[in-house]
């Protein structure tokens, strides 16, 4: 067979996939593909990503469909993905729980699909409780999908039969399942809501803010920690990631967060951790030398506990909140929604102590909770004030 053509499963009366391992094959696929009544095209996406296997997370595969023609693109061996990334800024693209999806594509090229469209979303606004894409083919197909690779290790090559399976049945259901999640929003009148939804969650990933590198060691837990506790703990933090880099597997596999902030703890009291058995003896002298480098440091350069600011509401924004909040309920009740996607719990709180960070919210959800918004206005003014930091 011609190493630019993809295999006969990528044709268009093959149900089963191919595995697109080449540029030319990339864009010979794409080439074949019909547009649809509109010229433009539809098409679904999924990521496999191994973050449980690898010390740094990378895209391992993208599975596509697109007129019944579902294929495993493999990041690992194209050279250049860039036809995809073309087609991808004409396309209408369907995920299912996008933001990781999303979030992966923005820090593997630096890219995120200008339409992308969530069946989880879609979902969730038609009142679906259980959300995740194998409860929902369950419930609307009565198909059943396989977990059984759903934590396997997507950088190997060749990819087993099972593990294809289960990553073409990622896609496989998408687009018609986001038919059937439509006809429902267009019959609830919440299709703008959905189209809304999407383009923030869109948006909140283009903007996210990434995590402070240089703060990353305060692990949950740290907070228990004295300053002399802090620096064993920043020490063992950068042992650790070090071990992981070296034997390319995620630091949880080198060690959990719960034995490193014991060794911190024991550090602090004056004892001398100690690492298991199962570590070879080159590891232990990193490890010593880390809880030695800790042990010469001078006070002043030990780190700093971080202050929490600790606030007590104003009864007034508590009596705010009560009143927003069983609004925000009794519509969630009636409309079958839960209300968290109406408000979460944190934004009424501040819509409690201000009302114009009401802004903050989508339009459909501001309109939802305009009658209660102006009822406070109205009683009570446009804001209250904060009761005093505890001390």
């Amino acid at each position: 067979m011609d190493a630019s053509a993809p295999s006969p499963a990528a044709g268009p009366n093959a149900p089963a996939g191919a595995i697109i391992e080449t540029t030319a094959a990339l864009v010979t696929y794409l080439e074949a593909l019909p547009p649809g009544p509109d010229g433009s095209h539809r098409c679904a996406v999924d990521t496999e990503a191994d973050s449980l296997h690898s010390y740094k997370e990378k895209l391992c595969l993208i599975q596509f469909t697109c007129a019944e023609r579902h294929v495993i693109i493999d990041p690992l061996r194209v050279e250049n993905l860039s036809p995809l990334i073309d087609f991808l800024h004409r396309a209408e693209v369907w995920m299912h729980g996008a933001d990781f999806d999303m979030s992966l594509f923005k820090r593997t090229f630096d890219f995120v699909p200008p339409t992308v469209l969530d069946t989880q979303t879609a979902a969730r606004l038609v009142g679906y409780r259980q959300f995740g894409l194998a409860h929902l083919l369950q419930d609307v197909f009565s198909v059943s999908l396989s977990k059984q690779s759903q934590r396997a290790d997507w950088g190997r090559r060749p990819l087993p039969p099972v593990m294809i399976e289960y990553a073409l049945n990622d896609v496989r259901y998408i687009l018609p399942l986001a038919d059937r999640l439509l006809g429902q929003l267009e019959q609830a009148r919440r299709l703008d809501w959905f189209h809304q939804s999407c383009a923030a969650a869109r948006a909140h990933v283009l903007n996210r803010t990434p995590p402070d590198g240089e703060e990353a060691w305060r692990i949950n837990g740290w907070g228990n920690l004295q300053p002399r506790g802090l620096a064993a703990l920043r020490a063992l933090w950068h042992w650790r990631n070090g071990e992981a880099e070296r034997l390319d597997r995620p630091p949880f596999k080198v060690m959990n967060n719960e034995p490193l902030l014991q060794m911190a703890l024991d550090f602090q009291d004056g004892a001398a951790p100690e690492l298991p058995p199962r570590f070879p003896p080159p590891a232990r002298r990193r490890f010593q030398k880390a809880l030695e480098s800790a042990a010469r440091l001078p006070p002043e350069q030990w780190p700093k506990r971080l202050p929490r600011k600790r606030t007590t509401r104003h009864p007034e924004a508590d009596k705010r909140f009560d009143h927003l909040k069983g609004h925000r309920d009794r519509l969630a009740d009636a409309m079958n929604l839960d209300g968290a996607l109406i408000a979460s719990r944190s934004v009424l709180e501040e819509i409690a102590r201000n009302i114009e960070s009401h802004q903050q919210l989508l339009p459909w959800q501001q309109e939802l909770l305009l009658p209660a918004i102006e009822t406070l206005r109205v009683e009570s003014g446009p804001a209250v004030p904060d009761a005093p930091p505890e001390s």
